[in-house]
């Protein structure tokens, strides 16, 4: 089996097939740096379909790849996306594909979605009141937009999960009434620490409310337990509500890291491949398909062989300067 310096095998690859995205989120793509102007990627810097396939190919070849989720940017922007969801799916034997998405153009798209083979969804929604949800997304869009996405996939036959960032002094006020709005529909809610993903979102650890916090906050109303993980390097932490109502999810890269299981690789929009999602830099597969020499398949041992990474365990001891992919580009 292949695996890094700390002996953790490459399970799941995170595929961002653009920049762009139509929201421009506070803690993502704040509006004044991410405006009209802003310099995204142009048709011919994207990896092609054909490049992702071999690229998800050399990985399942060389580190018996299990997992993929589709990310962006908001992935739903890439034309024919589908296309690559039923190739993904038949060349390359991968079963579990996933997708993270803000929602909105899932009413359009979710059946097509679930008939090109996409397992399940996970949809980024981090408050359920119209004022701060504008505030937050920079858009005059209305929750309902998300709500309707969440209920086509769930109608397409598609799982959902939902992701939301919480931070203080922006939606704390939000994690009881999300808990209230989803216990009981099977939808499980997963509430993610702010992290310092990319340079543009001005993070402070001041503005983390703590995975403590966040279960503490619901364990007073509605009593939790925790329960086991999944599978291993598993990024939620799991806790059950008592009365077997369903379960929520916790994501604590900052207060409780969970970088000693981490199996997880990241490949952007434009072919770098990055195995942290706090990375300052990738390794270039699109320049290396096209024009390199070494194979694909040497190319991901070589690079997952030598990786140490562990940021989360270091935040704020070394880290402090050091310049990150931004999260539009990394995927999540």
């Amino acid at each position: 089996m292949l695996t890094d310096k700390r002996n953790r095998p490459l399970r799941d690859l995170r595929i961002s097939v653009t920049d762009q995205c139509n929201l421009r989120c506070r803690y993502c793509m704040p509006k004044e740096i991410f405006d009209d102007h802003f310099p995204f990627l142009g048709q011919d810097q994207l990896l092609t379909f054909d490049e992702i396939v071999k690229i998800v190919h050399a990985c399942r070849t060389t580190a018996d790849l299990k997992k993929l989720r589709i990310t962006g940017g908001e992935p739903l922007l890439r034309k024919n996306l589908t296309q690559l969801i039923e190739r993904l799916r038949t060349e390359t034997s991968i079963d579990d594909i996933a997708m993270t998405t803000n929602g909105i153009l899932l009413p359009k798209k979710a059946h097509a979605l679930k008939e090109a083979g996409l397992s399940r969804v996970s949809v980024s929604l981090d408050s359920l009141d119209d004022s701060r949800f504008q505030a937050i997304t920079g858009r005059t869009l209305k929750v309902a937009h998300v709500l309707n996405g969440i209920n086509a996939a769930r109608e397409a036959g598609l799982p959902v999960k939902l992701n939301m960032v919480v931070k203080k002094g922006m939606n704390e006020e939000d994690i009881l009434p999300m808990v209230e709005r989803f216990k009981g529909t099977g939808i499980i809610v997963r509430f993610i620490e702010y992290m310092d993903v990319g340079n543009a979102n001005g993070w402070k650890l001041d503005h983390v409310l703590s995975k403590a916090e966040i279960v503490d906050k619901i364990h007073n109303v509605y009593p939790l337990e925790e329960a086991p993980a999944n599978s291993t390097g598993e990024t939620a932490s799991r806790f059950r509500f008592r009365d077997g109502s369903g379960e929520i999810g916790v994501i604590s890269s900052v207060s409780d890291a969970f970088c000693a299981s981490c199996n997880r690789a990241r490949l952007t929009a434009d072919g770098q491949f990055i195995t942290c999602l706090f990375a300052s830099k990738g390794h270039d597969l699109k320049e290396l398909l096209r024009n390199g020499s070494e194979s694909i398949e040497d190319a991901v041992a070589k690079i997952w062989t030598g990786r140490q990474d562990q940021y989360s365990e270091d935040r704020l001891e070394h880290t402090a300067s050091r310049k990150k992919v931004e999260m539009h580009r990394v995927g999540g």
